[in-house]
């Protein structure tokens, strides 16, 4: 069996801490590397933080059903997890480890349906906002963006195998080990999850 385990969650949310702390404490673990038609940003690296790849080879690879899910986030340029990225962390020996969105993670279940997907919550919306007041790295409109997009994604949390609840930090990584180690031995089957009451 092909093991994946996609991992979403609202901006703001901790899931890149916690899904470098997966990766750097799980062997096993492999991260998948997502195409983009964008350029390179400073210090960026092919085939090590994206794969970058023209617009045109973008749109060639989604008519050949190339992508397990893909996105045009604004036009002309696009996101997306590529087949093949699967297909070589399996050849590894590992299991596969998507940062995707809500809509991306169920995309990809539908062709994996063994595919464990977390999804990772906040305790609350206002915090959340504080958590992205504190980034300083957005406007207030972005914010405001940002949170519309959170109760959108919010409302599909049960669609997924396990909600994380990141209230703690060190709790949180905690839990998620172990929830991923069952996973790892066969022990916990996807649908079986936990659903976290929002505030």
């Amino acid at each position: 069996m092909i093991e994946i385990i996609v991992i979403a969650a609202p901006s703001g949310s901790g899931k890149t801490t916690i899904i470098e702390h997966l990766l750097k404490n799980n062997a096993n673990l492999e991260f998948s590397i997502s195409a983009t038609s964008r350029k390179p940003r400073k210090n960026e690296q092919n085939g090590v933080d994206y794969y970058f790849i023209s617009a045109e080879e973008f749109r060639n690879k989604i008519s050949n059903n190339e992508f397990l899910e893909w996105e045009e986030v604004y036009e002309g340029n696009y996101y997306g997890s590529p087949q093949s990225e699967v297909d070589r962390i399996t050849k590894l020996g590992k299991t596969a480890m998507f940062d995707v969105d809500v809509v991306g993670a169920l995309n990809i279940k539908k062709k994996y349906p063994n595919a464990f997907l977390i999804f990772v919550v906040p305790p609350s919306l206002e915090v959340l906002k504080e958590r992205l007041e504190k980034r300083h790295t957005d406007s207030d409109e972005e914010i405001s963006k940002r949170l519309q997009k959170a109760k959108e994604e919010l409302s599909r949390a049960k669609e997924f195998d396990y909600i994380l609840l990141n209230d703690e930090l060190e709790e949180a990584i905690e839990e998620i080990d172990s929830v991923v180690s069952e996973y790892l031995k066969n022990k916990l089957v996807p649908g079986t999850f936990r659903i976290v009451e929002q505030k």
